[in-house]
């Protein structure tokens, strides 16, 4: 319903014209009509007069004025003040005491004059009305018009056409705009730089339901200071008469700019500590360079940027010497890219993965070159194209609506390893200092995991050289043997390093079989490992049963430090379908037979290597054609969640399904017991007995 509509409470149900309903400030004075003749006497005896004075209109008509309405006391006086209006003396104005019919003395504020009928006849009109009534609605006007004049707080009144009737020197100064420039306009007309379509949508209702709307927040700027964005606090009131008529609405407003201020920058500063508190838990909770860098951009992003990007200098990840040269270009090497929304912006970044050289004047390379972030609050067309790769890049910013820009190096231990690259495009506000402070302590914080995360994946790839250059490579197919292996490392850098297997040739046809597993790990336990993996190769060489070989390896492993291994050894004699198997603290291995149920060997444990001076004791093992001796260390069947006799009968069960190769056999042990987030080394060795080629000489007694 438009403003200018709105119809009356009960205009609509009488069916009478709202204009001819009565209301406004003469009913609430209740202005009493009374008309004397020339000779005093009563001709006319208003309603509003019978209301006053208590007397009806037939019991004053006709008599004179003086004989009922005043005191003996004041007659004299008002005879005087009656013949001087009569002759033609002017109005006379004041208040006289009357007498009430009931005998009481009321004070009544008049105004008294002359009137002349058309055959030159003078009668006296007296309008009254009671001066307790007026000196209140007078009070009450006064203290309305000092409050709206020196009240701090912007008033207004508007029409039903949501036009200004009114304003107060206050909402003069919050608008910038004088009260003449106010009245007679609509906000729209007077106040262009306003959200209007609110306003007006607020009004509207007030006027339709008559329900206030209160502390309606709202932002913009005005003819004071059209810079600056300012807050308002405004509340919208429905005006009605006496009678219920709808005569507009009046309007509150303050200005809470400061409060308004003070609640973003107490809102920014909690929204920071939130980012602080979420990069605390968020980043770094894995060794993976890329996860670390994928964990700050999703911390960074919505909540501090648009779009967010980690860039690593590539010098920095191959060791090789960067260039120092401020002019020349820079390798970089993006590992991370978010967006907290589809945007172009995310196609100008570099793809994630890839080796880009930066030129020179890239903000990046300068960043990253001299260790010092860059903060561009507002950016320019110019920026564009020292932010972006190219020129392409920098017109896909522009249909993005970049316009703040944030580049903070990633420093950690003295040495500066890339770049965080931060835009703001759709959040509204630019980057200041504040953001620049929490970027760089966030990036501070985040460049310690990605270089943790560097170290370590530098250590990871070391000790798996290390560990694959000790370990054999494919091994030899013995006769009376098809032998498969499998190695598989640890995901975890620390955990790496000291499990191992061998095939070891021996004269008549016979093969040494090795699974050990040094305790520890890293390094420092495939160092240990290789060292005792090249005794057991020189100890087999020697045709020593596999007692005595785990008995060498003791001493030696007890001559290393505090070195403790568990092993199996075992020797194959094909020509007489033996085996001899020691074990120093090891889980037993399996014998399968076809067409019987896998068993797990029941030989004497012994102590791990490297204990000392415990005996070990071979035990003899009839391996037919066809059977398989599966060797394997702890990390394929021990986990933290189950118990070992568990998965110990979970590998028996896997290995009395059907009849595979021993190539077969390893990829369903490993693919069914291990996880590739094991925290231990997996050896695997299956040897599968088989005839011995025709050439082959007699069986060893």
């Amino acid at each position: 319903m438009e403003a200018g509509h709105v119809v009356p409470s009960g205009a609509a149900s009488s069916g009478r014209d709202p204009a001819m309903e009565p209301g406004g400030l003469l009913d609430v004075l209740g202005v009493a009509a009374v008309v004397l003749d020339a000779e005093g006497r009563i001709v006319l005896w208003s309603p509003q007069a019978e209301d006053l004075f208590g007397y009806r209109a037939a019991e004053a008509l006709g008599r004179p004025a003086a004989q009922v309405l005043v005191d003996e006391q004041h007659l004299e006086l008002v005879l005087s003040l009656f013949a001087q209006v009569m002759a033609g003396g002017g109005v006379w104005a004041g208040v006289f005491p009357v007498r009430h019919k009931d005998g009481s003395t009321l004070l009544a504020e008049f105004r008294n004059m002359r009137l002349e009928d058309e055959n030159g006849r003078y009668y006296a009109l007296g309008l009254a009305s009671a001066q307790a009534t007026l000196r209140r609605l007078e009070r009450d006007l006064a203290l309305s018009l000092r409050l709206v004049e020196q009240s701090p707080i912007g008033l207004a009144v508007m029409d039903t056409d949501l036009r200004y009737v009114l304003v107060n020197p206050a909402l003069e100064r919050i608008n910038g705009l004088p009260a003449a420039k106010h009245l007679g306009r609509t906000v729209r007309e007077a106040l262009p730089f306003l959200d209007i379509q609110a306003i007006e949508a607020a009004m509207r209702e007030v006027l339709a339901t008559g329900t206030p709307l209160l502390n309606q927040f709202t932002t913009g700027h005005t003819h004071a200071d059209p810079e600056v964005e300012h807050a308002w606090s405004a509340s919208f009131y429905r005006l009605e008469d006496p009678a219920h008529r709808v005569i507009g609405i009046a309007l509150t407003v303050v200005d809470v700019t400061e409060q308004h201020r003070a609640a973003t920058a107490a809102a920014a500063a909690r929204r920071r500590l939130t980012v602080i508190a979420d990069a605390s838990e968020r980043i770094g909770t894995t060794l993976d360079l890329d996860t670390t860098a994928r964990e700050l951009a999703d911390v960074l992003v919505p909540e501090f940027a648009d779009i967010a990007a980690v860039d690593i200098l590539e010098a920095v990840l191959t060791d090789s010497q960067p260039l120092d040269t401020m002019g020349s270009p820079a390798l970089f090497r993006a590992l991370a890219v978010k967006a907290a929304y589809p945007t172009p912006a995310t196609e100008a970044a570099d793809p994630v993965g890839q080796i880009t050289r930066y030129d020179a004047t890239r903000l990046v390379t300068r960043c990253a070159r001299t260790g010092s972030s860059i903060l561009l609050t507002h950016v320019t067309d110019h920026d564009l194209t020292r932010i972006a790769r190219d020129e392409q890049g920098a017109e896909l910013l522009r249909q993005a609506h970049l316009h703040s820009y944030l580049a903070v190096p990633l420093r950690a231990r003295g040495q500066v390893l890339g770049a965080l690259d931060l835009k703001r495009a759709r959040n509204p506000q630019p980057f200041d200092h504040d953001d620049l402070v929490l970027a760089g302590e966030l990036a501070a914080r985040a460049a310690v995991a990605i270089d943790n995360a560097r170290w370590y994946q530098r250590q990871r790839h070391a000790a798996l050289a290390l560990q694959r250059h000790l370990l054999p490579g494919p091994p030899p197919q013995p006769p009376g043997l098809e032998v498969a292996y499998r190695y598989q490392p640890a995901a975890s850098v620390v955990e790496v390093g000291g499990d191992w297997f061998d095939v070891i040739p021996l004269s008549a046809d016979s093969t040494a079989l090795v699974v050990g597993d040094v305790m520890g790990s890293g390094i420092n336990a495939a160092a240990t490992m290789g060292q005792l993996r090249t005794a057991a190769r020189t100890l087999a060489g020697l045709d020593l049963e596999p007692a005595a070989v785990l008995t060498h390896l003791d001493g030696i492993a007890a001559g290393l430090g505090e070195s403790i291994a568990t092993c199996v050894y075992a020797v194959y004699d094909p020509r007489c379908h033996r085996c001899r198997i020691a074990c120093a603290g090891h889980l037993p291995p399996v014998h399968t037979r076809p067409g019987r149920p896998p068993v797990l060997l029941d030989l004497p444990t012994g102590a791990p290597l490297g204990v000392g001076g415990v005996a070990f004791r071979d035990t003899l093992l009839d391996l037919a054609v066809g059977d398989e001796l599966v060797l394997y260390t702890d990390g394929l069947v021990e986990t933290r969640d189950h118990d070992i006799d568990t998965r110990l009968a979970a590998l028996t069960d896997l290995l009395g399904r059907s009849r595979r190769s021993p190539e077969e056999t390893c990829d369903l042990l490993l693919g069914s017991l291990h996880h590739e987030s094991g925290h231990d080394d997996v050896a695997l060795l299956v040897a599968r007995a088989q005839p011995l080629p025709r050439a082959a000489g007699p069986a060893r007694p």
